[in-house]
């Protein structure tokens, strides 16, 4: 097996922390490096070493947010990238299809079949899965870490219910000559968004080209028809909704409105989107 490390987000079901860790050591026994991350940025942070350290094989044992660093991390190296899916959210883990257990996840890694994917990046920011400015970057900004332990998605429902109730952010977007305008904008390097829902359904990731939703309003039956199409991947017949593939597009507005990658709040609009770069993976 090749040189691996693997960097594990205890967090990421932090109560089990501790059960967690000992079944991915044991999982991964003598074959791997094991190291545990202690506060955000620690993820990325030993990506960027094990890259100068010359191991061949960096896993994120975590959820997207733990992939997100990671990559991040390693981003420009030659390394293989596996994940060991045990986040709150795996929707990066889905979009490869890799098995639901972390046993067999880790037989994907030992087995070292490799897939490049598209690896986009949003202002140096690199992502694996998605991007949004707007109404999803905005409720992820609001809800707090207690919140979010608390009440679970229920969490991101309430900071939604509170937000719709503003006035909406005018928001520019440009791509290949052309100018449209939105209240929110989704970006997709893969299908999926929020779960198994394929937002997405012309996306590849590995077309060289991104996937992107324009809302152009925000009002409540607006996002109930807006809901209706993400769950469904269904926008025909939506006058107020563009979808478009591109390799690059920028965003701006008059306000500063924030941005998410992976659903991380990265920073806030201006922002640009490229499809850039490549990344190889460990798949089924």
């Amino acid at each position: 097996m090749l040189k691996t490390i693997v960097i594990l987000n205890p967090a990421a079901r932090s109560e089990r922390a501790v059960d967690l860790s000992r079944k991915i050591e044991k999982i991964v026994g003598p074959d791997a490096l094991l190291s545990r991350t202690s506060k955000e940025g620690d993820a990325r942070a030993f990506a960027q070493q094990a890259v100068r350290d010359g191991f061949q094989q960096i896993v994120a044992a975590g959820g997207d947010g733990t992939i997100n660093e990671v990559v991040n991390g390693m981003a420009g190296s030659s390394a293989r990238l596996g994940i060991l899916p045990v986040g709150t959210m795996n929707v990066f883990a889905a979009e490869l299809g890799l098995p639901k257990s972390i046993e067999e996840c880790w037989e994907v890694i030992c087995t070292g079949i490799t897939r490049t994917i598209d690896l986009p990046d949003a202002g140096g920011h690199a992502f694996v899965q998605m991007a949004g400015v707007g109404f999803d970057a905005q409720a992820l900004k609001e809800t707090t870490r207690d919140a979010k332990r608390n009440l679970g998605p229920l969490s991101y429902v309430i900071s939604a219910a509170q937000i719709i109730a503003r006035k909406t952010p005018r928001l520019v977007v440009q791509s290949g000559g052309t100018v449209r305008e939105g209240s929110f904008v989704l970006i997709g390097n893969g299908r999926y968004y929020g779960g198994p829902f394929a937002v997405f359904p012309n996306a590849k990731i590995d077309d060289g080209l991104l996937d992107v939703l324009v809302f152009k309003n925000l009002s409540h039956l607006d996002l109930v028809r807006y809901l209706q199409g993400i769950l469904f991947g269904n926008y025909d017949g939506m006058s107020d909704v563009d979808y478009f593939q591109t390799e690059s597009l920028s965003i701006t507005s008059e306000e500063e409105v924030p941005v998410e990658v992976d659903g991380e709040v990265i920073g806030s609009s201006p922002m640009k989107f490229r499809c850039v770069s490549k990344l190889r993976v460990l798949t089924p």
